[in-house]
């Protein structure tokens, strides 16, 4: 091979390079070390050729075989340690593909993450890179590094074949492909948790803002790392010899072996910083923010606006044609879906015509069973070797003899049959499954076992070894035996003794295994069978001779059993097939338990008296040669390997001279039918083709578990022509046609041949979908196989057995080519030319994605060849699809190498992503990074895809670095909605009919025509009730309060109250000299104070506005909402107490507004003892009675106008509707600063006359039973909170309903609850508190809600009435759910289903319609009304609507349009206020108590709350509870929207490692319930979506501190 290189190396410099190789791939050198030695090495003896041009020398070489040694460098660097290895031919092609994306500049936005989370993973967080060993090297100069970085080509194996092109063509490329991806600049993290990266500018040695700005230039250059940063920035001024490459390579003359540089080749030539303009134009640009430094070096565009704008840029680019198609799902809701692509290939070419293999040859004197090959050679030949096995240090640790293994096995049977259980009652007969528990590296004793069971003609099911409790997939090896009814387990001494045992010692039942009876195999174990005894051995027959595992793509295992006649006849055709013969030696270093391993080093090898060197994978871990030192030493002819064996062999290989593989005559490659496995048997050749390995000797072969070997190429006759090569077409194999690719170089996969159909078997292909019809000759089919030599069952699953081992193809005429069955091997491939079998996947990696088949395999080596050696730990990536949305979604998963960066892993992300894209044309829905070792292995170290996949489906994965890419991958989203016109004017109406509907509308009772007793009627104001209560009744108490302990803290007398009120006015006209109508904020804790000060304000003339007072601990954000309702209320002054006083001119105070404009502070601690000379009397009930200020969810101040009449409406209707009267106690915990709990709180009692017992929420958090406690102890029938107070209830008393009914909490005498809102109820809360309470006596139907807007303070209230009291005046029926399509909703529809339906949202009435209220349902758009059951707008006519808007800037429109609305047609005179929430009104069927049908209203939400997206109307709340549901740590949930993106932001109760679950999860629940992509998923901690006073979240609060970067989440996920 050395001859082919223009400059050979040294021997010894090869080895010494071998070893670097080694140590890297190996991870125990850095890349930068690695780089160093190597280009020390080769820069020493480089310049020994001054005069050559290294692309001329590029020109004259001759193109070796198909993938020249030399290619072999790259793959070896990989280090990657599992089953499958990119082709080189792979890697060029993927390089050639991410260089043709420059065109596309893909900007992905990197996620941020919290500085706690990136420690994790990145050692650069805590390993300050100036210390590593590169200070040496910065004296030898510049040229030195350069040449080293272009003699990266070198390989350990004997000198570098031509890998990179000139090395012009190499740095363009290079060039091209950093332009493609400049996306994910080294500086690109977020301020509020920098990751490693942002500080790199500060350590790179020079002035900050200089080093930013060339990290900047630098970071559009894919692989710089940190480490390399600081070097260009010590020598960047060298640099500018480089010449500007900006022609993108020719990639089109690409062939085979094409030399390419790629980009492991590492080359470091990057354009120089500050020599050109050019280069600093070039700065990229993210979105629309310039990268601007700021002080610190970090860049302005990691701001989260930035960010989303560069995301929106992105997602701009167009996506794949439109799909045209359509398929309804349940109804109008169009989903799209994948029609064929008529331009598509399709298969043109005959039908195939099934392929027989040779005869199977009648051996005359061939044993009748393999019972009979064993006696006979344990008798004939009794010191014949049959095992050898080995040690960890490669040394021969045990023979095992045809003598021990006849003599051994005999003795197991008869131990087997006669020495388990009883005489009478054996535990094991024969046909019985037992367990074989033997680990890799005792394949004596395995041996023995497995023969002693078919000698007792008992069926061993060969298993892995349980390692822990808990093992990947061990649950379900466990279903197997159970279904196979396997009650012993036969293991080793040695075995035995490892497994995990119990504190008594005795092993414990593994997850999901039957109880069995461990029986230990050992010699000294056994009773030596009587001298008469002797197996009966039989002819095969058609018994069950063992069965072997197999795992399927879902995880479960199925056991396929093997008849004893198939076994035989496949050993046979083996025997046949590789011409063997007796006394051989065969090598064997795969699992002897089952497959390949078992079939060739157990079964045939025992049939033809054949000697096995059995190599176990501890040995091949230490050592990887050690099999091909056994072949040399053994002189062996054959040798059962996989891939990764050769792999290891040649990144191990250091030019041994004692290495001469002549002997061998067949390399068996167990898994040549992998697509990726040609390139390795390539690469082994060109290496080992020198050390006497014949080319002819590698026989790749394919073979399933079902199918057993399917094909095995035949070791030829040397001189004959070598084996074809198909070079297909990836897009082709997508539709499943074979296209030998001639134009798109790029995606190709490259097959070598299986070799032919076995001996007495016959093959076909045929389609994967459907009847099992014959393929076409270019079309791939699965492959089955007509043979006695297969598996005959799936054990116990008959339904399945039929589908796999029962198939008869059918020709084209429907005619079945065989009367025999044929069984399915579960491979994917064609019978090509010459009847050669040409395999390009398997059934189980297969991935349907929107009509097109992708192979998992191949996915996984377009993600290898991404710059693997720098990224992926060991080769360890998993490729599965999920479904979500009616389709398969590609979710890719590495494990990441231990060092790598932040930027490391987001660049490899976005790379891949690029490279899978133009090579498979398929977008990845997911790809996830996790910490090296992390993913479930399988027994023999390979990734456990079920169980990862699983881990993934549960959030359970741990990942530390996540991208989702729903906006590229989901094309088959429903069509946006187009808005039709809704009825106009023009509809008819006729009568309370609109368009065939009863009009939407409904009221409560009448008040005019209420007879009632009610003394505070003739009464105008509520100043007046008071005097007159002060003295009618001067000693009935009206308010009490209690504390947290439960005990009264104060109460007020009528006239305790009128004489405090009284004071109080003394006190506004005396020291404040205040005015008629002047307006006065009340600043007090909840409590009697307040209560005093309104009436105080009231008794002077005084507009009192009450105001939330500061929270002490957090005055920073409480204060300013404080001041500014204040400033926007025009108070002249402002009462409180003493405590607030002091606050409001405190220090803290001081910080976070300005004191000195506050008004006058009064504090009403101390009061003048005088009374005022007259108390002051309004002159029109329509003047001001208060002002009612409260901020809305969507984050607005909003203060409306109440006057006298408005004020005595209100108190009268709740009176008449709660039935409250002086008797009756009320207890209240709501919040008394706005809406319906001020009302509550201040104003009923005082009308009423009835005993308000207070209760304030905060006091609730000291003790949450406190609310409960007090309703039973004072037999309280009617009792009001809010959500957060039913909340703490719920989630605070959840565990304590036994303690509490212990301490005698009743609450059976409760009728209502009623739960006071402004928004849709929350009927999963009140549902599990009225479970929860039950058990103390809470009537479930006593719960309820009310509904109240800005316009209209309450409209609805409903309380139920219980028990006795049903018949009496004023009782409304129960609250009513109706269940309503989500889909339609979001179209403005209401569409009731069933319960349980898909889509189903259960809507709970919001309660009684108050009375002299009216309530129609109109058209929010054109104002029209609409008809029963559709949802509109609620307009709200009443005596005790808002007056208005109070605002300071006097805004008329939104006035005159909120609280003057009129309809545009029918009723047009009736002036509404528009309460700006969708409801619908449904007529029940019950009745009231006047017999009238009770109209239920329901709200569905706000309008301002509610996003339109996609044309559709979605509420937040709908699509938060679908993301709650999905994983049990997201406590809370918010969703906006920002530039037409969804955010979704959930609050994380766990650990941080958890964060990157939730994306996923998140992503997918959003598609699958709403048709809805999140653009960004943010992960933050509990309790920082912000929540108001009434439990509602505000959104906008959330959203505008997200955009100003001030929520410190744990992590944000731009979605792609």
């Amino acid at each position: 091979m050395a001859d082919r290189d223009p400059v050979p190396l040294p021997a010894e410099v090869r080895a010494k390079l071998a070893e670097l190789e080694l140590e890297l791939s190996e991870g125990d050198i850095t890349q930068k070390g690695y780089e160093k030695k190597r280009s020390k090495l080769i820069g020493a003896f480089f310049p020994q050729t001054p005069g050559m041009d290294p692309s001329v020398g590029q020109e004259r070489r001759t193109p070796v075989t198909p993938s020249s040694s030399s290619r072999y460098n790259r793959r070896r660097s990989s280090g990657s340690r599992d089953e499958r290895y990119r082709s080189d031919v792979h890697t060029e092609a993927v390089q050639a593909a991410l260089a043709k994306h420059k065109e596309r500049k893909m900007a992905v936005p990197m996620p941020s993450k919290r500085r706690s989370l990136v420690v994790q993973t990145s050692m650069d967080a805590y390993t300050p890179p100036d210390t590593s060993s590169g200070s040496e090297g910065e004296g030898q100069g510049d040229g030195d590094e350069e040449e080293g970085g272009d003699g990266e080509e070198e390989d350990g194996g004997g000198g570098g074949g031509g890998t990179s092109s000139s090395r012009e063509g190499s740095i363009s490329m290079e060039h091209w492909i950093s332009r493609a991806i400049h996306g994910t600049s080294s500086t690109t993290t977020t301020t509020s948790s920098t990751a490693s990266s942002s500080s790199s500018s500060t350590r790179s040695g020079g002035s900050g803002a200089a080093a930013g700005r060339l990290a900047d230039v630098l970071a559009q250059h894919v692989h710089i790392s940190q480490h390399h940063l600081r070097r260009h920035h010590h020598h960047h001024h060298r640099h500018h010899k480089t010449e500007n490459h900006s022609a993108p390579p020719d990639v089109t003359g690409y062939t085979n072996n094409a030399p390419n540089a790629t980009a492991a080749d590492g080359i470091q030539v990057e354009r120089a910083p500050g020599a050109s303009n050019a280069a600093q134009r070039q700065t990229p640009k993210y979105g629309n923010a310039e990268l601007m430094e700021t002080g610190d070096g970090v860049p302005v565009s990691s701001r989260v606006s930035a960010k989303i704008q560069q995301l929106v840029n992105t997602l701009k680019r167009p996506k794949r044609p439109p799909l045209r198609e359509f398929f309804v799902d349940d109804f109008e809701e169009l989903l799209e879906v994948q029609q064929p692509d008529p331009n598509q290939p399709k298969a043109e070419g005959a039908q195939m015509v099934a392929m027989r293999g040779e005869p199977l040859g009648v051996v005359t004197n061939g044993p009748p069973s393999l019972e009979a090959a064993l006696q006979r050679w344990g008798t004939i030949s009794p010191k014949a070797p049959c095992l050898t096995t080995m040690d960890t240090n490669g040394k021969p640790l045990y023979v095992l003899t045809y003598g021990k293994l006849w003599s051994r096995s005999v003795k197991v049977a008869f131990n087997l049959l006669h020495k388990l259980g009883t005489k009478q009652e054996p535990l094991v007969r024969p046909g019985d499954r037992v367990a074989l528990v033997f680990p890799n590296n005792d394949p004596a004793a395995f041996v023995t076992a497995f023969y002693g069971c078919l000698l007792a003609e008992v069926v061993p099911v060969p298993i892995e070894v349980p390692l822990t409790r808990k093992d990947a997939g061990s649950q379900q090896i466990g279903f197997l035996l159970g279904s196979c009814g396997v009650t012993v387990a036969l293991t080793s001494d040695a075995c035995h003794k490892g497994l995990p045992k119990g504190p008594t010692g005795e092993i414990p039942q593994f997850k999901g295994w039957p109880k069995v009876l461990w029986f230990v195999m050992e010699s000294k174990h056994l009773s030596k069978p009587p001298r008469d005894w002797f197996p009966q051995i039989k002819e095969a027959n058609q018994d069950t001779a063992y069965i072997e595992y197999k795992t399927c793509k879902d995880g479960s295992v199925l056991g396929v059993t093997v008849m004893r006649i198939a076994m035989l006849t496949h050993c046979q055709a083996l025997t046949q097939s590789c011409s063997y013969t007796e006394a051989e030696t065969i090598v064997n270093v795969l699992d002897f338990k089952k497959d390949v391993g078992l079939w060739h080093a157990v079964l045939t090898s025992v049939m033809n008296m054949m000697h096995v060197i059995s190599i176990p994978y501890a040995l091949m871990k230490v050592n990887p040669l050690s099999w091909i030192q056994k072949v040399c030493q053994y002189k062996a002819k054959v040798a059962c390997v996989k891939s990764r064996d050769m792999h290891w062999a040649l990144v191990a290989h250091r030019d041994q001279r004692d290495v001469n593989l002549s002997s061998l005559c067949m390399l068996v490659v167990a898994d040549g039918a992998n697509p990726w496995s040609i390139s390795s048997c390539d690469a082994f050749l060109n290496v080992f083709q020198t050390k006497g390995l014949k080319p002819e000797v590698i026989c790749p072969c394919a073979s399933s578990p079902e199918a057993l070997t399917v094909a095995i190429r035949r070791p030829l006759e040397e001189g004959t022509t070598p084996p074809g090569r198909g070079v297909l077409s990836m897009q082709g194999l997508s539709h499943g046609v074979i296209r030998v690719d001639s134009e798109e170089k790029l995606s190709v996969l490259t097959l070598q041949d299986v070799g032919s159909v076995m001996p007495g078997g016959l093959m076909c292909a045929v389609r994967l979908e459907g009847v099992p019809l014959l393929c076409k000759t270019d079309e791939i089919g699965e492959l089955c196989v007509c043979t006695v030599a297969t598996g005959t069952s799936y054990y116990g699953l008959a339904g399945m057995t039929k589908n796999t081992f029962e198939v008869f193809p059918l020709a084209d005429n429907g005619t079945p080519i065989s009367e025999f069955p044929f069984t399915r091997s579960g491979l994917l491939g064609f019978i090509g030319p010459g009847g050669l079998i040409f395999v390009a996947g398997k059934m189980d990696g297969l991935m349907v994605v929107g009509g097109r088949r992708h192979n998992a395999d191949d996915i996984v080596a377009t993600a290898l060849a991404v710059e693997p050696m720098k990224f992926v730990y060991r080769g360890r990536i998993a490729v599965f699809s999920i479904t979500v949305l009616h389709d398969e979604r590609i979710v890719v998963v590495a494990e990441q190498r231990p060092d790598s960066t932040e930027e490391d892993s987001f660049q490899w992300m976005s790379r891949v992503l690029q490279a899978i894209d133009s090579i498979h044309q398929v977008g990845v829905y997911c790809l996830a990074l996790v910490p090296s070792n992390t993913l479930p292995k399988t027994p023999l170290g390979g990734i456990h895809l079920s169980e990862t996949k699983q881990l993934f489906l549960e959030g359970a994965l741990h990942p530390c670095n996540v991208l989702m890419c729903p906006h590229t991958c989901v094309t088959n989203l429903p069509k946006p909605r187009q808005k039709q016109p809704e009825i106009g004017p023009a509809s008819v109406m006729v009568g309370n009919l609109v368009s065939g509907k009863r009009i939407a509308q409904a009221s409560g009772r009448d008040l005019t025509q209420i007879e009632d007793n009610d003394q505070a009627r003739k009464f105008l104001f509520l100043s007046e009730v008071l005097q007159w209560r002060a003295q009618t009744t001067p000693d009935h108490v009206l308010f009490t309060l209690l504390n947290s302990r439960g005990t009264t803290a104060s109460s007020l007398t009528c006239v305790q109250l009128h004489k405090r009120a009284e004071k109080i006015a003394a006190m506004l006209a005396e020291r404040g000299h205040l005015q008629d109508g002047d307006h006065v904020a009340l600043v007090y804790p909840p409590g009697i104070d307040l209560i005093a000060a309104f009436y105080g304000c009231l008794y002077a003339g005084c507009v009192p506005i009450t105001v939330r007072p500061p929270h002490p601990q957090n005055i920073a954000t409480t204060l300013p909402t404080v001041k500014m309702i204040v400033e926007v209320s025009r108070s002249v002054c402002v009462m409180t107490s003493q405590v607030i006083s002091k606050l409001l001119r405190s220090k803290e105070a001081l910080a976070a507004v300005d004191v000195r404009t506050w008004p006058p502070v009064m504090d009403t601690d101390d009061l003048p003892k005088k009374k005022p000379p007259l108390l002051y009397k309004p002159s029109d009930p329509d003047t001001l009675a208060y002002l009612d200020f409260s901020v809305s969810t969507t984050g607005m101040l909003a203060g409306v106008k109440m006057s006298h009449t408005a004020t005595s409406a209100f108190c009268r209707s709740i009176k008449l509707q709660c039935e409250l009267y002086p008797s009756r106690e009320v207890a209240i915990c709501l919040d008394p600063y706005c809406g319906l709990g001020f009302v509550l709180w201040c104003l009923c009692s005082v009308y009423s006359g009835h005993q308000s017992i207070l209760i304030p929420p905060s006091e609730l958090e000291v003790n949450p039973s406190l609310w409960l406690s007090a309703v039973s102890q004072h037999k309280v029938r009617d009792t009001f909170c809010s959500y957060s107070v039913m909340e703490l209830c719920t989630k605070g008393l959840g565990l304590q309903t036994d303690a509490l009914k212990a301490r005698g909490v009743d609450l059976s005498r409760v009728r209502t609850c009623v739960v006071v809102a402004e928004e849709r109820p929350r009927i999963a809360l009140t549902q599990s508190f009225s479970k929860l309470f039950k058990d103390l006596g809470l009537h479930p139907r006593a719960v309820s809600t009310s509904f109240g807007c800005r316009v209209n303070l309450a409209i609805c209230l409903q309380p139920h009435r219980l028990g006795k009291l049903a018949d009496q005046g004023t009782s409304g029926p129960d609250p009513t759910t109706v269940f309503v399509d989500m889909r339609a909703l979001r179209h403005d529809r209401v569409r009731l289903v069933e319960r349980g339906s898909p889509h189903s949202l259960p809507l709970m009435e919001s309660g009684k319609i108050l009375p002299g209220v009216r309530i129609i349902i109109a058209n929010p758009e054109t104002k029209g009304p609409m008809g029963e059951s559709h949802l509109g707008e609620i307009w709200v006519h009443s005596g005790h609507n808002a007056s208005g808007y109070f605002t300071v800037y006097g805004d008329e429109a939104l006035q005159s349009d909120h609280f003057n609305s009129r309809l545009s047609f029918g009723d047009t005179q009736t002036i509404w206020a528009r309460t700006g929430y969708l409801g619908f009104l449904r007529r029940t069927e019950l009745t009231d108590a006047s017999g009238e049908r009770h109209d239920a209203l329901y709200v569905v939400g706000a309008l301002e709350e509610a996003m339109e997206l996609r044309g559709m109307r979605y509420h937040p709340i709908d699509i938060e509870t679908s993301v709650i549901r999905t994983h049990k740590s997201i406590t809370e949930c918010a969703v906006f929207t920002w530039t037409n993106l969804l955010v979704v932001v959930v609050e994380l109760d766990g650990s941080e490692q958890e964060a990157l679950d939730l994306v996923p999860l998140v992503t997918n629940v959003v598609l699958e319930e709403h048709y809805l992509i999140v653009g960004v998923v943010v992960v933050v901690d509990i309790g920082v979506i912000p929540i108001n006073s009434r439990g509602e979240k505000q959104r906008m609060h959330l959203r505008d501190g997200f955009l100003a970067d001030q929520l410190d989440p744990i992590y944000v996920a731009y979605n792609m």
